[in-house]
């Protein structure tokens, strides 16, 4: 699987965030808080949702189940008029990201496992620091093994410095 590059421009979300960790995931207890309030975000520019995750720059070279981590369920926006109650703002920074057009279930982490296990270390590319998310659009199926979506994830050139 071979993942496109692409330069990422700024984007404005709206959703909503909590901490959890692999060891206590709280995903479904995150989107279910969501989802049904969605449709109060009135200036989103797409229909596709935003799963992003921001981690601690140390989480991955000091990886443990237990790590704390912020998970948003958000959509891109215009502008940050009219936030929903409960609801708050992120600017997603632009930058350098591999793409992975992923097709089958959510709950299969073998596609996190190749990524950052074989393709990363195997690419011209280390991980950056910034907010790693999935695109949720129309092809996208939950619990469903035809279900598609783009796993973004933040790269920078090997031999650079931030």
């Amino acid at each position: 699987m071979t993942p496109r590059i692409e330069t990422l421009n700024e984007k404005k979300l709206v959703g909503k965030r909590l901490t959890m960790s692999f060891a206590n995931y709280k995903i479904g207890e995150l989107w279910r808080s969501f989802t049904p309030r969605r449709k109060e975000i009135t200036n989103n520019l797409t229909n596709d949702l935003i799963s992003m995750v921001v981690y601690k720059p140390t989480h991955f070279a000091d990886f443990k189940p237990t790590n704390e981590f912020e998970r948003w369920a958000t959509v891109e926006v215009a502008d940050f008029h009219n936030v929903p109650n409960e609801m708050e703002t992120f600017v997603l920074p632009s930058g350098l990201y591999a793409v992975f057009d992923y097709k089958g279930l959510s709950t299969d982490n073998s596609i996190f496992q190749y990524i950052l296990g074989t393709w990363l270390p195997n690419s011209d590319y280390v991980l950056d620091d910034r907010p790693h998310f999935e695109v949720l659009g129309d092809k996208y199926k939950n619990n469903d093994p035809t279900s598609e979506e783009e796993i973004w994830i933040p790269i920078r050139p090997k031999n650079t410095s931030h």
